[in-house]
């Protein structure tokens, strides 16, 4: 993998707000606000959609699976990585094309996502995940970081599999 400059955003660190986290959280919650909610990204000339409700904690409901962790609603954790890089969703979704960045379809839990991988070298992966609904509305969805080399390998192998697939079916895997 070669060394790009993306120029992404800086993150927002706990220690810029003296690891106060009732103010940390509320400046990465006006980032997100700011992309997603004053705004939206455009994914290849598709303005995305947002579920915002149930509102949690007077927040959308995308912001938490956007920066907190784990399977069940009610007990999501923060993600310290997740909040830092909120700055970065937008500028992927926005720029994946030109950035030449891993995209595949995959279905999960019965449900078709869209997953752009953008790889670093001196940082953690990061991930967004949108939601492809059936009436054609793409929704932003998720966004995580893969810190470790065996959540690195599974997503590879899920992006090979695609384009191994894209291309028997005589596709072309980097256009979808």
């Amino acid at each position: 993998m070669e060394s790009k400059d993306y120029n992404l955003p800086d993150i927002i660190t706990l220690e810029k707000f003296g690891g106060d986290w009732h103010t940390f959280i509320e400046s990465v919650y006006e980032a997100f606000r700011q992309d997603f909610l004053l705004t939206r990204p455009i994914f290849r000339g598709i303005q995305l959609k947002l579920k915002r409700h149930p509102l949690y904690q007077d927040k959308a409901y995308t912001f938490y699976h956007m920066t907190h962790i784990g399977d069940v609603e009610e007990d999501r954790e923060p993600d310290l990585r997740r909040c830092e890089r909120i700055g970065w969703a937008k500028p992927v979704i926005e720029t994946c094309d030109e950035w030449k960045l891993k995209i595949w379809p995959q279905i999960r839990n019965g449900k078709d996502r869209i997953c752009i991988w953008l790889e670093l070298n001196y940082e953690p992966d990061y991930v967004v995940i949108l939601d492809i609904r059936r009436n054609g509305d793409i929704y932003v969805w998720t966004a995580f970081t893969i810190n470790r080399n065996h959540e690195k390998r599974k997503k590879l192998k899920e992006y090979e599999e695609y384009v191994k697939k894209a291309k028997a079916a005589g596709g072309n895997p980097t256009a979808s």
